[in-house]
């Protein structure tokens, strides 16, 4: 039997992810089901129950942290910001936004959907026959729209790719012969705009954890930790 890998650690935006991956005796719900109990054991004084609002946003019960996950094949990753109580987490709060996505960078698929998610300027600027350039997209924009916290936002129309992220490390601390260009005007830029024409923008950014594409797209006001939380 494999062994699933438990990974905990901060980002350079200074939110935290933990990332539960291998396990590959386990397939369909029994994995995911064998990821979460990985994840609600590895909390730092009780066990982290899962639990979702009525808009589907994820939350971790007794906690006032606004959490965010995905999940892929062989994937479960999950996003948090520190608590914050003055918020509440059932709702949008720029204090508190949030959101993660993943995929495969190798996942060809992408190139067959690319028009269902990208828009007609976005269609232009990232190469159709790039599978990493299209899953970045694709992560990109599924983590503003779980950022968001917006019923009825359709990727292609109403989730705009302001500006690519360039995709850095993973941790904090890293070979900066590895990303010699990479600082802070790296990062992405996304606008989100609802059906009132309300717009949001969020600051994304995303890494290469082995064989995934994560972005993580939040607010300039969400609440993060400081450089030497762990």
């Amino acid at each position: 039997m494999e062994d699933f890998v438990y990974w905990r650690h901060p980002t350079l935006p200074c939110i935290k992810v933990e990332e539960i991956t291998e396990g590959d005796d386990y397939k369909g719900p029994a994995w995911m089901d064998m990821a979460r109990q990985i994840y609600g054991e590895n909390g730092k004084e009780n066990y982290r129950e899962i639990r979702h609002f009525d808009n589907g946003a994820p939350y971790v019960a007794g906690s006032m942290a606004r959490i965010s996950l995905t999940h892929c094949p062989g994937l479960l990753a999950i996003a948090t910001l520190p608590d914050t109580p003055e918020v509440t987490l059932a709702e949008y709060s720029d204090r508190a936004a949030l959101g993660i996505d993943a995929e495969r960078h190798d996942r060809e698929q992408v190139l067959k959907v690319r028009e269902r998610f990208l828009s007609p300027a976005e269609l232009e600027i990232i190469p159709a026959d790039s599978v990493p350039d299209n899953i970045l997209a694709w992560t990109v924009k599924e983590a503003a729209y779980k950022a968001a916290l917006t019923a009825g936002v359709d990727l292609r129309d109403n989730i705009a790719i302001v500006k690519m992220p360039a995709v850095g490390p993973a941790t904090p601390v890293y070979d900066k012969a590895e990303f010699p260009d990479f600082d802070q005007n790296s990062y992405g830029r996304v606008k989100v705009t609802d059906a009132d024409g309300n717009e949001r923008e969020f600051i994304v950014y995303s890494y290469r954890s082995d064989d995934y594409m994560i972005s993580l797209a939040y607010s300039p006001r969400s609440a993060r930790f400081n450089k030497t939380s762990r």
